[in-house]
C-alpha cells in the first residue's frame, strides 16, 4: 500500500506538464526530464545503462550523463568529463567549445545517433534547456593484448597478430605502411548490431574498378549483424557454392600490409581478430610470410613441396582405390603380394575402406581442435595410434590403407592456409568417388573438372586462376617458384594496379659496381 501511495505521489509531483515524446519522433526535446523518460523507453530492461545526475557549475543547470557499463572507461568519465564540468565556469551551449578534457566530442540531435554512440562505448551528456546532446569518446570495452597469431605462425616474421578491436588492427597496419596514400573507407553493416567495416588500400596503386565492386557488395548487405570476417567473406564472394576460398583471411598485420602494397584491398571487421584480403588468386593460398624471409632457393623448394602436398592430399586415397580395384596390373609383383596379404582379411571394398579411414581421421582432427591444447594433442596422437593399430589387428582395414591415410594427413597439414586445407578435404572425397566408379579414368575426369572449375572462378571480378589462366608470364616470378626479390620490380598484374612498378634497380644482378 505504501508503495502505491509513493508511486501515486511521485506521479502527481511530475505534474500535468509531463508529456512523453512520441515514439516515432527522433529529435531530442529541450527538457531534460522528457529526454530522460524517452531514454527509459528506448533502453527498457537495461540495468547496465548508468545515469549520472549532476549540476553544472557555470549556470547551475541540471545535466545527465549516461553510458553503458562495460563499454565505457569509468576513469576517463570521472577524470575528463565529470570533474571538469563540475569545476569549469564556462557554459555549455551549441556555439561554445565543450569545457571538458575529453578528446572526441560529437554533437547529436537524434535518438538513433545516441543509440549508436552508446553501443559504441561513448557516454552521452544531456543538458537541461538544450535540444542537443554531446557524445563523448570514452570507449573502454574489454580487449585482449596483442599476441602471436594462432593459425599463421612464423619462424622469422613478426610475432604480432590482429585483435578484436578494429582501430587497433588499423594501427597495426599503419605501422607497416606509413604513407599518406593509405586510405580508409568506413561502412556500417547490420540492422540489429551495427558492425563497422573499414576498407584499407593505397589510393595511387589500387584499382578503382575493383574498389567499386567491393563497395557495392558491402552496401547491398541486408543482414542483422556481421559477427566475424568469415561471415563477411561468404556474403560478398563471387561463387558461394565453390569449396575453394576466394578471399584470404589473415591474422597477420605484416601479411595484410604486404597485400596492400601489391595493390589489393584489406577489409577490417570490428570485433574480429582477422582481416579480409582481396582479390585473391589460387596460388596466393600457398604463399607464406616466411617465404620472403628466407633464401629464395629454400622458399622455392618449400613452395614445390606445398604444391606436391596439395596434389597428394587430393589424389593419394583415390589412386589407392583405383589401383586396388581396377588397375592392379600396374603394381610390381612383390608390392602386389604385400597388398594382397594385407587385404586378405578385409571384408570391405577399397572405397568403403578409404571412406571409413578418412572419416575417422576427420573426427580425430576435430576432436583435437575442440579440446584444450594439451588434451587435444594427446587425443590426436594416442587416439590415432591406438585406433589404427586396433583396426588393423581386427582385420577391418589393411596396413597399406593406414599408410596412405597417414601420408594424406601429413600432406594436408603442410598447406599454410586453413581455408584451402578445408577445401582439399572436401575435394578428396569427390576424387575418391570418381576413382571408385571409373578408376584412373575417373581420376582424370575429376582433375579436368577441378581445373575447369578453378578457371571459371573469380575473386572480386578478377580471374581466380591467374597468372596461369589467363597466362601472364611476368607474374610467374612469385608463383610456384620464388625468384630473388630484386627481380620482382613490378606488382602482380592480377591486382590491376594503377602503378606497376614497385621497386627500382638494386644492382644485385650486375654485382657491386662500387668495387
Amino acid at each position: 500500500m505504501y508503495g502505491k501511495s509513493l508511486t501515486r505521489g511521485f506521479r502527481k509531483y511530475r505534474g500535468p506538464k509531463a508529456r512523453i515524446q512520441p515514439a516515432d519522433s527522433d529529435s531530442l526535446e529541450a527538457n531534460l526530464r522528457l529526454n530522460q523518460e524517452r531514454l527509459k523507453q528506448i533502453f527498457s530492461n537495461t540495468p547496465d545503462l548508468i545515469h549520472r545526475h549532476f549540476i553544472l557549475k557555470a549556470n547551475q543547470c541540471q545535466a545527465l550523463l549516461v553510458y553503458l557499463e562495460g563499454l565505457s572507461d569509468k576513469n576517463a568519465i570521472n577524470r575528463d568529463i565529470l570533474h571538469p564540468l563540475k569545476q569549469s565556469a564556462a557554459e555549455i551551449n551549441e556555439e561554445n567549445d565543450f569545457p571538458a578534457t575529453i578528446g572526441e566530442i560529437h554533437r547529436v540531435s537524434g535518438w538513433q545517433q545516441i543509440e549508436r554512440l552508446l553501443f559504441a562505448g561513448y557516454s552521452i551528456l544531456f543538458v537541461d534547456g538544450q535540444s542537443l546532446a554531446y557524445g563523448c569518446g570514452t570507449q573502454g570495452w574489454p580487449q585482449r593484448a596483442i599476441e602471436d597469431p594462432q593459425l599463421e605462425t612464423s619462424l622469422k616474421g613478426a610475432h604480432q597478430g590482429f585483435v578484436e578491436t578494429g582501430s587497433a588492427n588499423i594501427a597495426l597496419i599503419r605501422r607497416y605502411i606509413q604513407n599518406r596514400e593509405l586510405k580508409i573507407k568506413e561502412f556500417t553493416v547490420g540492422a540489429r548490431s551495427q558492425t563497422r567495416l573499414s576498407i584499407l588500400y593505397l589510393s595511387d596503386v589500387a584499382n578503382a574498378h575493383t574498389l567499386g565492386v567491393l563497395e557495392d557488395r558491402i552496401r547491398k548487405l541486408d543482414v542483422d549483424a556481421v559477427i566475424n570476417t568469415g561471415e563477411l567473406a561468404e556474403l560478398i564472394e563471387d561463387s558461394p557454392f565453390s569449396p575453394f576460398p576466394q578471399l584470404i583471411l589473415t591474422e597477420r598485420p605484416d601479411a595484410a600490409s604486404s597485400q596492400i602494397l601489391q595493390g589489393k584491398f584489406v577489409v577490417v571487421v570490428d570485433r574480429s581478430p582477422s582481416v579480409l584480403v582481396g582479390p585473391a588468386n589460387f596460388i596466393s593460398f600457398f604463399q607464406s610470410v616466411d617465404d620472403y624471409s628466407t633464401r629464395w632457393t629454400i622458399a622455392t623448394f618449400i613452395r614445390f613441396l606445398r604444391l606436391l602436398a596439395f596434389f597428394a592430399a587430393i589424389l593419394l586415397p583415390a589412386i589407392y582405390i583405383a589401383v586396388v580395384s581396377f588397375h592392379f596390373e600396374v603394381i610390381p609383383m612383390k608390392l602386389l603380394s604385400t597388398i594382397g596379404q594385407s587385404r586378405a582379411k578385409v571384408p570391405f571394398p577399397p572405397y568403403m575402406e578409404a571412406v571409413f579411414m578418412e572419416l575417422t581421421l576427420e573426427m580425430l582432427r576435430e576432436a583435437g581442435v575442440r579440446l584444450p591444447a594439451p588434451v587435444g594433442q594427446t587425443v590426436g596422437i594416442v587416439g590415432g595410434i591406438v585406433i589404427g593399430q586396433a583396426i588393423v589387428q581386427a582385420g577391418l582395414i589393411s596396413n597399406i590403407m593406414v599408410v596412405v591415410v597417414a601420408f594424406t594427413a601429413i600432406s594436408s597439414f603442410i598447406l599454410p592456409n586453413y581455408d584451402m586445407g578445408a577445401a582439399v578435404r572436401l575435394v578428396r572425397f569427390a576424387m575418391m568417388l570418381f576413382a571408385s566408379l571409373f578408376g584412373f579414368v575417373g581420376i582424370v575426369i575429376g582433375l579436368l573438372t577441378l581445373i575447369a572449375h578453378l578457371l571459371s572462378l573469380q575473386s572480386l571480378g578478377v580471374p581466380y586462376s591467374t597468372p596461369f589462366g589467363p597466362v601472364r608470364f611476368s607474374d610467374w616470378k612469385d608463383t610456384m617458384v620464388r625468384l630473388p626479390l630484386w627481380l620482382m620490380k613490378n606488382r602482380p598484374t592480377s591486382s590491376n594496379a594503377q602503378q606497376d612498378k614497385r621497386q627500382g634497380d638494386t644492382g644485385h644482378q650486375e654485382g657491386d659496381k662500387s668495387k
